[in-house]
């Protein structure tokens, strides 16, 4: 994964637990440096270790853990630069969700060896859908739960979402479904 959800991880954690829980999550997680390059490549493994030590110090489940980051994760790419690509995505809620591959295709311009999941919607009406999640990375659905309701508040949306994770696809893509209603 790429630094930039490495700093995502260390800003969600000091803001809501402070430097002292970061420092002790760092020292769990066996991270010395944590000045994360924002496009350069981490292993996937540091940064399960870091949401792991996260859970392990603030006694969070790893479930919570990972809506939290998602929640943040709006907010925190907005002012980490791509406010302007998040405001290009779309005006209203289902537009943006819609627009969720473009937005990676975009994205990917700047980060090279991207691998984001894939999205597709269905079952639009006007105050709710359903939104399709394939990724190879496992274990993730939580953080897709936190960005829909990040994105909820980034539009003024009160919105639910019910999750339902889905059998692997023949590509070996985790599949799950959202339904989210406003």
């Amino acid at each position: 994964m790429y630094g930039l959800l490495n700093r995502a991880v260390r800003d969600l954690t000091r803001s809501r637990f402070g430097e002292t829980t970061w420092a002790n999550v760092r020292a769990r997680a066996g991270v010395q440096d944590d000045a994360f390059q924002a496009m350069e490549q981490y292993p996937d493994a540091l940064t399960y270790e870091l949401v792991g030590a996260l859970c392990e110090e603030t006694g969070l489940e790893v479930e919570q853990a990972l809506e939290a980051f998602g929640e943040c994760w709006i907010n925190f790419t907005g002012a980490e630069g791509f406010g302007q690509l998040l405001d290009a995505s779309g005006d209203t809620l289902p537009e943006f969700l819609n627009n969720l591959d473009d937005l990676h295709t975009r994205v990917a311009l700047t980060f090279r060896e991207l691998a984001p999941p894939t999205f597709t919607v269905e079952n639009q009406t006007a105050d709710s859908l359903t939104l399709h999640y394939y990724s190879h990375r496992e274990g993730l659905g939580a953080v897709m739960v936190g960005l829909l309701k990040g994105l909820g508040a980034r539009f003024e949306v009160r919105l639910t979402v019910k999750r339902e994770v889905l059998a692997r696809t023949e590509d070996g893509h985790t599949h799950e479904a959202f339904e989210v209603s406003w």
